[in-house]
């Protein structure tokens, strides 16, 4: 039985973590962790949990969690998981990180996206970064994961493959994305309150958004070389959910749609969680939502010879908390799928 902690249990990546790892015949939950000063019984957090769960988030005791948990799971705001990781990586444990605090390999990144130096750059040559059906062989001896951001999940699938076969040009890639409110996370910010986002669609972020780099650095370690990227977000007025539109072009004018399709076929055939559309059919958030699978479909216009890609994601499952248990499943021997209903 494997022992594990979530560290910042009240918020939707934490809350939908414990609700997986409830449903895992492996784990046990030692501690479930929060930074205000008072015991909150799950049950007000996630009332969806058996009466029988009679589990407590409580303030967190860094000794405490050191002494039971065998893997602990970060899910701390940006700049925030830096310095609790290092300190669980020195007391000998397995840390899967949900923030962006592990995934840049260049440290110089950090000051120029999230506005602050990074306190353990030699913790980014550790880290391996979770991108589940790329990285697998890695995961399963790393004792620090840097669990993808949601934005980056599905292109970082559909164009991985593509870029490390030579298949489409490294310098022309657009992606717009659209996700619902919950990408923002649980904090008051008027943008997200219903009044602002309901009926309506905007774009934010343009050209700045923190994901940018780590597309980038995706992108650019499956082609081979610096890839430069387009990548647009949009509030949709869901809960949950992430369709992402990707624009590239082909390096042959005599590549099809079909050949792009069954590259991907062949390269995800073994992989459970990604799914590859018919010809002519595409990915919707209706499809993906509450499940931890990444849908891709494709289209060659013939008329223009740009590739669209879509793909859909549920941003808390497969862009979060699903994916950190695949990380953990992998790591840890367990079946990949296990956890998940």
């Amino acid at each position: 039985m494997l022992n594990c902690a979530v560290i910042g249990a009240t918020g939707y990546t934490g809350s939908e973590l414990t609700r997986l790892l409830l449903a895992h015949r492996n784990v046990r939950i030692t501690h479930l962790t929060t930074r205000q000063e008072k015991h909150i019984p799950l049950a007000e957090v996630l009332p969806s949990i058996p009466k029988d769960v009679d589990l407590r988030i409580t303030p967190y005791d860094f000794e405490d969690v050191k002494k039971k948990a065998d893997l602990v799971f970060l899910c701390l705001p940006h700049t925030e998981a830096m310095t609790t990781g290092d300190r669980f990586l020195q007391a000998g444990k397995i840390v899967i990180d949900l923030s962006a605090d592990f995934r840049l390999k260049n440290p110089a990144l950090y000051p120029e996206w999230y506005g602050v130096d990074h306190a353990f750059p030699a913790r980014l040559r550790q880290a391996v970064y979770g991108l589940c059906e790329v990285n697998r062989k890695k995961i399963k001896k790393a004792d620090l994961i840097a669990n993808p951001g949601c934005y980056p999940t599905g292109p970082s699938l559909a164009l991985w493959p593509l870029f490390k076969k030579k298949m489409i040009r490294t310098d022309f890639v657009i992606i717009n994305a659209a996700s619902g409110v919950t990408g923002a996370g649980k904090k008051l910010v008027a943008a997200t309150q219903y009044c602002e986002a309901n009926e309506n669609y905007n774009a934010y972020k343009v050209n700045r958004h923190q994901h940018i780099p780590e597309i980038e650095q995706n992108c650019s370690e499956a082609a081979g070389k610096e890839v430069l990227i387009t990548f647009i977000p949009h509030l949709l007025p869901v809960s949950r959910g992430i369709l992402s539109t990707i624009y590239v072009e082909p390096s042959k004018k005599t590549l099809t749609g079909e050949a792009i399709r069954k590259v991907l076929e062949a390269v995800y055939s073994q992989d459970p969680f990604v799914r590859i559309k018919p010809a002519g059919q595409f990915p919707s958030l209706k499809d993906v939502r509450g499940t931890n699978f990444c849908d891709i479909g494709v289209s060659l216009d013939s008329r223009t010879g740009r590739l669209v890609i879509l793909t859909a994601i549920d941003n808390l499952l497969k862009g979060a908390s699903g994916q950190a248990v695949q990380n953990m499943n992998i790591r840890c021997g367990f079946p990949e799928g296990a956890g998940f209903v």
